[in-house]
């Protein structure tokens, strides 16, 4: 009996042993899977991070794209796939934007672009200085059309860039009518700059295989089609910055103004390191285009 009784014991023991291993690589296990999880939802949350990082505040800010701004209309990209135009454009369509983002109505620019035998350099003349850009009429036709329209009606007069980015991407963003030249920025969640366009929007141009290089000028969005009045100077190099902004100028004189701004660093920020207002304020007196 004694026999039998030390046999079923050492059968117990050996059970139990048995047991507690198999918990131990459960519990294993499943610190394994979430530490997987963890690093796929960090790299994921560092990816959307970028991305987002130049959306509009708010509703459509692009990251000194669009609305870079808003922490709405930024260089601002989404996941969804993003409508784009064939270049040149023959038709050019605009459609009204929401009523909230409307922060000086304009009215549409022309469907029919004029394309083929002209040509366009911007000057935006500042309070530190002009700022020449070329446009890039062919490739990015009724972005340019739009920017021109809004110039010629004097949209831009009187506003100032409220937002700079100086770290992982490089940009100056300017044309929201909210940001008057007059306004004290302040990066509060509850301000309407960033957010603000002409009352309509209008779908990207020129991304394939886009690149934000110094110089680039491009526009800001909350989305491939909610482009509107909000744009942004690239003043170095910003290789991280996806292609969901349409390029459509090339400084060819001032950027130095920029560079300048950039160094003397922001006011305040949206929460996240180097991105924020300006400290120098860069007021838009004016934009002048000239047909060549």
């Amino acid at each position: 009996m004694a026999g039998n009784k030390d046999r079923q014991r050492r059968i117990a023991r050996e059970r139990h042993r048995r047991q507690q291993e198999a918990r131990q690589i459960r519990r294993q296990q499943v610190r394994r899977r979430t530490i997987e999880w963890a690093s796929i939802i960090a790299g994921l949350g560092l990816v959307l991070g970028l991305v987002l990082a130049f959306a509009l505040p708010g509703s459509s800010k692009p990251a000194t794209a669009q609305s870079t701004a808003t922490h709405t209309s930024s260089p601002t990209p989404t996941a969804s796939p993003t409508p784009t135009v064939v270049e040149p454009a023959t038709h050019c369509s605009y459609t009204a934007a929401p009523a909230a983002q409307v922060a000086k109505k304009e009215t549409f620019p022309p469907a029919t672009p004029d394309y083929t035998t002209v040509s366009y350099l911007a000057t935006i003349h500042t309070n530190l200085g002009p700022l020449k850009i070329t446009l890039l009429n062919s490739k990015a036709t009724c972005t340019v059309s739009s920017f021109v329209h809004l110039a010629q009606a004097g949209y831009f007069n009187n506003t100032q860039c409220h937002r700079m980015v100086t770290s992982g991407i490089y940009v100056l963003q300017c044309g929201d009518a909210f940001a008057t030249a007059s306004t004290k920025l302040t990066c509060s969640s509850s301000s309407k700059v960033g957010s603000g366009g002409p009352g309509y929007q209008y779908a990207n141009e020129n991304t394939t295989g886009a690149s934000y290089v110094t110089g680039t000028v491009a526009m800001a969005n909350a989305g491939g089609a909610t482009n509107g009045s909000q744009f942004f100077i690239v003043f170095k190099d910003s290789t991280s910055l996806p292609a969901n902004y349409t390029p459509f100028g090339t400084v060819s004189s001032g950027l130095n103004i920029v560079q300048n701004v950039a160094k003397d660093g922001l006011s305040c920020t949206f929460g996240t390191a180097g991105d924020g207002a300006p400290k120098q304020k860069v007021i838009i007196d004016s934009v002048t285009i000239q047909k060549t």
